[in-house]
C-alpha cells in the first residue's frame, strides 16, 4: 500500500499535501519502512529504569516521565514530586529551558523525563551529573533496552536513536505493563489538553500512546499490537487524518484548519 497522503486545503484549494508511513507488529503496513529517530516516543522505554528502581513510584511519577507536556499544573505538580524523590531541584535539571514555558528547565517539555533519570541516579548511587551523558549509567542502561541503533543527542539533551519503523513498533509495544497502566491512568500528563497522544487515549481506552517531534507517533493496541506513525516531512498537522484512517477513529479523521481568530477556513484530511 502507498504511503497515506493527507491533503490540507485553504476553502477549495489545495494548499499541502504531506506523506505519512506506517508500520504495526501485526504486518499492515503504508509507504516506506522509514528510518528515522523516535525523539519523544522513546519516553516510556526511557522511564524504565525508573519504574524498576522503585515499589512505590506512582501513577503520576510514570505518566509524567513519560511525557512531552505542556506544562499544565497538575504536570508540574507531578514533575516535583520526581524531583523530591531524587532529592533534587529545579536547578538540577538538564534539560534547559523553552520560550513561553513558566519557572526555567521545570516549564521544559521532557522535565518529567530529565526528573526520572535524577531519581534513577539516587536509587543507584550513580553520579547526579551529567547523567544525559551517554557514558552515564542511565543512558548506558536505555541503550541495552533499545538495542542496535543509531545514536545522535535529542533536543533536550540526551541520546536519542534511530531504526526503522517495523523495529519501532516492536520496541513501543514492549512497554512493560506497569508503565503501560500509568499512562492509562493519567492520559492527561502524558501530553496534555488537545495533544494528539492524549486525545488518542482518551478516545480508544485500552490503547496507549507517544507523539515524537517531526511527525512521529507510536501507539499499542489493548492486544499489544505496536503502530507506528511517520509524516515524512515532519509536519505533525497530518498525524491525526492518518490515525483517523487507519485506526478506525472518526474524531480524527478531518481536522480543521483555523485562522489566527479561530475561525475555520479549511481543513487537513
Amino acid at each position: 500500500m502507498d504511503a497515506i497522503r493527507v491533503t490540507v486545503r485553504r476553502g477549495q484549494t489545495v494548499e499541502a499535501r504531506h506523506r505519512v508511513h506506517v508500520r504495526s507488529t501485526d504486518g499492515n503496513a503504508a509507504g516506506e519502512d522509514v528510518h528515522c529517530f523516535l525523539r519523544s516516543s522513546l519516553k516510556p522505554i526511557q522511564a524504565v529504569p525508573l519504574d524498576e528502581s522503585y515499589d512505590d513510584v506512582s501513577d503520576e511519577e510514570i505518566a509524567v516521565a513519560c511525557a512531552s507536556h505542556q506544562a499544565e499544573p497538575d504536570q508540574l505538580a507531578a514533575v516535583r514530586r520526581l524531583l523530591e524523590r531524587a532529592g533534587a531541584g529545579i536547578d538540577d535539571l538538564e534539560c534547559g529551558t523553552q520560550a513561553g514555558r513558566p519557572e526555567g528547565p521545570l516549564g521544559h517539555n521532557c522535565s518529567g523525563k530529565h526528573a526520572g533519570m535524577l531519581a534513577v541516579s539516587r536509587a543507584h548511587g550513580f553520579p547526579m551529573h551529567s547523567y544525559r551523558e551517554q557514558t552515564h549509567p542511565v543512558q548506558r542502561w536505555i541503550a541495552k533496552l533499545v538495542g542496535p541503533a543509531d545514536v545522535a543527542i535529542d533536543g533536550c539533551g540526551v541520546p536519542t536513536f534511530a531504526m526503522p519503523l517495523t523495529q519501532i513498533s516492536s520496541l513501543f509495544a514492549s512497554i512493560p505493563p506497569r508503565i503501560a497502566e500509568a499512562m492509562r491512568v493519567r492520559p492527561d500528563l502524558v501530553g496534555g489538553t488537545g495533544a494528539d497522544d492524549t486525545d488518542l487515549m482518551l478516545a480508544l481506552p485500552g490503547w496507549i500512546a507517544k507523539r515524537g517531534a517531526e511527525g512521529l507517533f507510536c501507539a499499542v493496541s489493548p492486544e499489544g499490537v505496536g503502530w507506528t506513525f511517520k509524516v515524512e516531512d515532519g509536519a505533525s498537522r497530518a498525524l491525526r487524518p492518518a490515525i483517523g484512517r487507519v485506526l478506525g477513529v472518526d474524531a480524527f479523521r478531518a481536522v480543521p484548519l483555523r485562522n489566527g481568530l479561530g475561525e475555520v477556513v479549511g481543513s487537513i484530511e
